[in-house]
């Protein structure tokens, strides 16, 4: 009996670590402003829930996001890269994960603008307002991947 309950113990701890479980194998790249404070509490988001980060400043983020071929209408601050997606904005790093983890054939994910509750701004703006992350897909065109209730 001792045994049983061990596994059981082990198998949940594992089913619980698995979402995340891609995110200590991957490290992201992003390149954003060297004065962009938003940027920083999105890095330490990704951070904390357990992906490597590379930050790369520059002056012109926007030629970065151009070469990886995301669409002016999903720009935002800051564009990242992991394991061959491209990764726009202030997506929630769940969503992060669960992209890694499906593996589904898209281009990649974006938060377009800069919205008040997602990762990274809601630290500055204390709002928690709903918003989308969005598909990006191979022909560049959007359709939503997650949405993101207002939180209380």
């Amino acid at each position: 009996m001792r045994v049983c309950k061990t596994f059981r113990r082990s198998v949940i701890v594992l089913a619980l670590a698995a979402p995340f479980a891609t995110a200590a194998a991957a490290t992201v790249d992003v390149w954003k402003s060297p004065t962009c404070g938003c940027c920083v509490a999105w890095i330490a988001h990704l951070r904390t829930a357990g992906f490597s980060v590379r930050a790369h400043d520059i002056a012109d983020p926007a030629r970065v996001r151009a070469r990886l071929g995301v669409p002016p209408a999903l720009a935002s601050c800051h564009t990242a890269t992991v394991d061959g997606y491209v990764i726009e904005g202030h997506v929630p790093a769940g969503d992060l994960a669960r992209l890694l983890r499906e593996r589904p054939r898209l281009r990649g994910l974006a938060v377009p603008g800069m919205p008040p509750g997602s990762p990274g701004m809601r630290e500055s703006t204390g709002s928690r307002a709903a918003f989308s992350t969005l598909a990006i897909t191979r022909d560049g065109d959007a359709q939503t991947y997650a949405v993101h209730a207002e939180v209380p």
